[in-house]
Order: structure tokens, then C-alpha cells, then sequence
């Protein structure tokens, strides 16, 4: 008996992946080569899918990773993405890492759930993982597959949280930053003056810190003082307009924590140089959190002046993820089931829609069920040759096909007995 078989053009093949660079890979020197500011992602987005002919793309860009999420029309050009992103002319590939079909799901699920982060089990990643994705909806850049990938990947996190301890104990980049400055004074911590330069989400991290340490003096310093304002009021700080009043106020400093979203550094070594004239003999340690980079390395030239930025922390993360590590498992656990709910929905909707297109337009090929196909002529997640054929028949039969209408409009059609193209 003869079957006819629908066959995908692979021209109009959509692939999900995920590309990008992430503190695992690349130094922080690479990372903010490529960091995209909140402001900035949906322009980002829209600039990737346009050059790299994708139908669906989010940007995510935090102190750590730089990675893109999207339904790819030429599979070819995913290498070539981050380049777009890239303020450096370095060759990238050699930072890069590139996932497809359920390892896309797998990877976002371990970022959302913070078992990819610098600290094992940190929450501040999952709110920017939202973050990103709800820039990227309301500029029309998600579609079907994005929209079912980063839902999941927020369902998977909240699994994670609530019936795992990996986020018990956890800490965040920002309280490290704080678990460093007490390091630094010992006991003498609470009796030190704490400055704060930038009041977004990784500022009030640190604020929080802070005042849990029980700090008696906190200065909240941002560009726009109405937001360091309201910081300062919630741990009895005092905020300054960083602008008109940073450095005068640094003086008063011991520890200057920096965070701000700035594409460039606000702080170089004359800057510093000015503020060490007034303090002679007095040592100023400055954390840098920021990616990009807020503080110009050449200020650890500079004599009493001490730098850090976030690839020190290391040493202190590591102590920290110990007690945590044996819940890595059962985390692992939740994502493969919640990996395994997305591909098979992904894969189902994938069914029905082209059951719904079906015919017009494809390769139509006559012969036995299955036969003549590679593996690459299947979709992600298939099991093995016929099940595309099987699932878009057996739909068109519910939509109330008839086989003589489908060989009939097949007919009208251009046979073509090779096996499509990429």
C-alpha cells in the first residue's frame, strides 16, 4: 500500500538554542565586552533577530553570563550572535558555548534555579532571569517556544526553592561583597564607614546586608538621589548624589562598595588620588560588583588602596557552596522532569500546527512510511522515523481530512523524491 508522507523543508526548520559566555568560560574582562544595561535589552533583541534571522530571541545579561535564548530560522548564523553584542574585536568562540533543543531547557533551568551561579543556590538570578524574559515580551520578541521555555524555567525554579535547601544559607554576589568588607575590619566592622555607590537591585542587596551586620554608618551615593533617598531611610543611611557629592563623601569612607549599571568606569585613579590626599595613612578598600567594571584597575597602584572585583570572590564562595552541594541532586532531578514537561509540550504544539498548515506548502514524498529519512529530516525530540508522519495524519484526521483531498492537493504539488536541503 502506498502512504503518502509530509516531509519538513529544512529551510523552515526552527531551532532552539541557547548561546553565550558566562563566568564558567570567559574572565570579566570578556563578559562586559558584551554586557547589555536593562535599558538596553529589548534594542539588543531586536538587533539579533533581525541579523541573525531568528523568530523568537531574549537577551539575558548579568554580572556573570551574557547568554541568547531564541528560535533560530538558519542554524549557521547562532555562532555568530554574541559578536553582534561584542564591543571588542577578540575572538570569541574559544569563551563560547552553544545549547540546542532539551539541553536549551536543561541549562536555563539550572541558571533559573541558581545551580549555574557563582554562589551554588543564589536567588538574585532568578529575578533577573524574569526580568529579561518580561523585556523581551513586551517587545514582541518571544513567541511560542521562548514563552513555554522561560515560564517553565520560573516553574522550575520555584520547585527548586521550595522542595530543595539549596538556597538555605545561600548567598547572594552582594552579600559577599558584605561577607568580604567584614573580613577585611574583623570585629572592628560594625564601628566602619560603608559607602554604597549605586542604588539598583545589587545595591539594595548589599544595603540589606549591611544593616542585618548591624553597620552604624551606611552612605547611599547614586546618580539620582531621590532612589538613594529611599535606600537610605530603610537602614538610617545617608544619601548623596553621587555626581555632585561621591567623592567629598568618600573621603569619610572605609569600604566603597560599587554597582551601578554604567557602561563605563566612574571611578579611575585620579579620582581616587584626590580623595587619598585628605586621608593620608588611612586605607580605603574598594569592592567592585559591577559588569562592567565601575572602578579602573589602576587605582590598585595607589598607596593604601585596595581592589577587588567579583572574579576575588571565589575563595569565599567556594567555603560557602560546601554545605549546599548535596542538594545538587535532587535539583537535578526537578529539572529533567520539568525538561522532559517542556519538549514534550513544545514537541505536541510543534504536531498541531503543522497539522493546522497542512498542506499548502513543504515536500511531499511518496512511499512507504518512514522511508528514505535521515535523522536530521526528524524535528527535535521525535523518537525515530514515521512519528512526524504519524502524529500530522492522524491530527489531519481529526480535523476531518480525507486522504483523496490530501493526495488530491498533493498532486498539485511539485514531487520531489530527494531528500530536502539544508
Amino acid at each position: 500500500m502506498t502512504v503518502l508522507n509530509y516531509s519538513i523543508n529544512k529551510q523552515k526548520c526552527m531551532e532552539l538554542f541557547a548561546t553565550g559566555i558566562s563566568f564558567r568560560t570567559a574572565p570579566v574582562e570578556m563578559r562586559e565586552s558584551l554586557a547589555v544595561a536593562l535599558a538596553r535589552l529589548a534594542g539588543a533583541g531586536c538587533r539579533l533577530k533581525i541579523h541573525g534571522n531568528l523568530s523568537e530571541v531574549v537577551v539575558v545579561s548579568t554580572c556573570n553570563r551574557v547568554e541568547v535564548y531564541g528560535v533560530a530560522q538558519n542554524p549557521d548564523l547562532i555562532g555568530k550572535l554574541l559578536g553582534l553584542l561584542a564591543r571588542t574585536q577578540a575572538d570569541l568562540k574559544p569563551y563560547m558555548y552553544v545549547h540546542t533543543g532539551g539541553d536549551v531547557a536543561r541549562h536555563l533551568f539550572s541558571v533559573a534555579g541558581g545551580l549555574d551561579s557563582m554562589v551554588l543556590g543564589e536567588t538574585e538570578i532568578t529575578g533577573q532571569i524574569k526580568n529579561a524574559y518580561e523585556v523581551a515580551q513586551r517587545a514582541g520578541l518571544t513567541g511560542r517556544m521562548t514563552n513555554c521555555l522561560f515560564q517553565k524555567a520560573l516553574h522550575a525554579a520555584k520547585a527548586i526553592r521550595t522542595n530543595t535547601r539549596i538556597g538555605c544559607g545561600a548567598t547572594s554576589v552582594g552579600s559577599v561583597a558584605v561577607q568580604l568588607a567584614e573580613k577585611i575590619f574583623g570585629t572592628d566592622f560594625k564601628e566602619r564607614t560603608v559607602m554604597i555607590i549605586g542604588a539598583g537591585q545589587m545595591g539594595e542587596a548589599c544595603m540589606r546586608h549591611l544593616a542585618k551586620k548591624g553597620l552604624r554608618s551606611i552612605i547611599v551615593a547614586n546618580r539620582t538621589l531621590e532612589h538613594a533617598e529611599a535606600l537610605a531611610r530603610e537602614v538610617g543611611g545617608h544619601a548623596v548624589n553621587y555626581m555632585d557629592d561621591g567623592l567629598a563623601v568618600m573621603r569619610e569612607a572605609d569600604i566603597v562598595i560599587s554597582s551601578t549599571g554604567c557602561p563605563e568606569t566612574i571611578l579611575d585613579r585620579e579620582d581616587v588620588e584626590a580623595v587619598m590626599r585628605y586621608r593620608p595613612n588611612r586605607p580605603l578598600f574598594l569592592i567592585d560588583i559591577a559588569v562592567p567594571r565601575d572602578i579602573d584597575t589602576d587605582v590598585q597602584g595607589l598607596e593604601n588602596v585596595f581592589l577587588y572585583n567579583i572574579d576575588h570572590f571565589e575563595k569565599l564562595i567556594q567555603a560557602n557552596v560546601k554545605m549546599r552541594e548535596w542538594e545538587v541532586a535532587r535539583c537535578r532531578d526537578i529539572i529533567e522532569k520539568h525538561t522532559a514537561e517542556l519538549m514534550t509540550k513544545l514537541n505536541l504544539d510543534s504536531a498541531k500546527a503543522r497539522a493546522k498548515s497542512f498542506p499548502p506548502h513543504g515536500t511531499w514524498v511518496f512511499g512507504p512510511a518512514g522511508a528514505n529519512h535521515s535523522e536530521q529530516d526528524q524535528p527535535i525530540g521525535e523518537s525515530g522515523p514515521g512519528v512526524e508522519n504519524e502524529q500530522v495524519l492522524a491530527v489531519g484526521q481529526e480535523r476531518g481530512f480525507k486522504q483523496s483531498k490530501i493526495v488530491e492537493s498533493a498532486m498539485a504539488c511539485p514531487i520531489n523524491n530527494k531528500k530536502s536541503e539544508r
